[in-house]
Formats: C-alpha cells, structure tokens, sequence
C-alpha cells in the first residue's frame, strides 16, 4: 500500500474544501440533518460516495465531515486506503446520538472530533497554534464553558494573519448566516481550541470495533465539563506549570 506524508493528508483536505458547495445557508434543522444523511452513501465494493451539494442548509459539524469522508473516499480511489465494507457502514450518517458510532462522536459537545481521533488513532491532538497547518480540524469554543452551557465551533483552520496589529485566525465550515465558507475572526474571540491533524487514515479500518456509545460525549449535552478533561480524553499532554 502506498504512503503519503501528514502534510499530504492536510492539501487533500484542503483539496476537497475547493470542491465543496458555497453558501446554502445556516441550519441546524431537521431537513438539515435529513440531507447531510442523504449527502453520504455506500455500496459494497466502492468507497463512500458525498454528494455534499444536497447538504443544505447546513451546519458546521456536518460540513466538517463531509470533507473528512470526501477526503477518505479520495484516498480509497487513489488506492491509497483500503476499508472493509463494515468500517465504511460505520461512517455513514444515520441520526446517531451524540456520543454513538462515529458521527455521534463527530458531532457531540465537547472534543468530540478529537476524542474520535483519540480513540481511533486518526491522528494526533494539540492546542498549541504555533503547530497548527492549514488543513486541521480546529475545535472553537467561544467562552471557558465545555459541555452542556458550551457556544463551540467545529472548523477547518486555514491559517493566521495580522490585521492592524490584531492576530486574526482564518478557517472553512458551515458559518452562521451564509453557510459553507472561509471566515475570519480575532483571535481574541476564540477562548480555547483543540486542533487535529488526519496522519492515519487507514485507522477508520477499525470503526466498528469503536465501543458502542461513548459515555463522556454523551453526557455532554447535560453535564458541564472543562478544557483541562477535553485535553485529557483527547489525549493531549498535560501543560507544565508555569515557571515562577
């Protein structure tokens, strides 16, 4: 099976961000989620086949994977990946709860991209921007709460500029009101981030052995939880003290 770099991985995502529709509008509706399912189809002997431009309105969780599973169905045509029809199933969208199969993950409070990196071994997690690409899942949480009070959004970065001396981070996603997009913010805005970077994602392989639900992500549309235990169940080091 042939290789490719980690930086590879980061312009392929990239790559199929400038395939992805432009605008359709911001919903977390209903009809949202029924097209995002419809968007994502598989037949045994193919790999997954997104039709991102049915998925909207949308939102920024959805847009999110639907670049993740366009950029694993190009690396299964490039023959790069090979998934067992079992572990492509897994990845489909069915109305998983928050926390439940890989899409419930996904999509749940909290680090639930980078729990789902964690626990799969898709790539590692950091926070630190100075090691972030363009082309990683970021995280946003927009205030200090994580969990069932937490404002968050799940992005692609694209990088940081200075604007008037004012640090500004770029990413994709589905943004409120227009929909699919770049967006710009101050730094100052973002609160915390988590970053994760594909680096194996031949790792979707063992979706299906993935336990059932994960209770952490599940909780987290009740419970309160914190940056310090997103870091932890993301697998991210622990920060040293600060010096004195």
């Amino acid at each position: 099976m042939s290789s490719l770099a980690a930086a590879d991985f980061n312009a392929l995502i990239l790559e199929q961000i400038r395939a992805m529709p432009r605008g359709g509008g911001y919903a977390t509706s209903s009809p949202a989620s029924a097209n995002l399912r419809a968007a994502v189809r598989f037949a045994p002997g193919e790999p997954l086949r997104v039709e991102a431009a049915g998925a909207t309105p949308s939102y920024c969780s959805g847009a999110t994977y639907l670049v993740l599973l366009k950029t694993v169905a190009a690396l299964e045509r490039a023959g790069k990946i090979h998934l067992p029809p079992e572990a492509s199933r897994e990845l489909l969208v069915r109305g998983q709860p928050d926390g439940t199969g890989v899409w419930g993950r996904w999509n749940a409070n909290g680090p639930g991209a980078a729990r789902l990196f964690h626990e799969l071994g898709l790539g590692r997690n950091f926070d630190r921007y100075e090691e972030a690409r363009p082309g990683d899942f970021m995280k946003i949480f927009w205030t200090t709460e994580v969990g069932a009070r937490e404002r968050g959004h799940l992005v692609i970065y694209l990088g940081r500029r200075t604007v008037n001396g004012e640090e500004r981070v770029r990413f994709w996603s589905s943004n409120q009101p227009d929909g699919y997009g770049e967006k710009e913010v101050p730094r100052s805005r973002i609160a915390h981030a988590l970053f994760s970077r594909l680096e194996h994602p031949q790792a979707f392989a063992a979706a299906p052995s993935l336990p059932k639900t994960d209770p952490y992500l599940a909780s987290l549309l009740k419970v309160r939880s914190s940056i310090a235990e997103a870091r932890v169940r993301s697998g991210i080091p622990a920060t040293p003290p600060a010096r004195p």
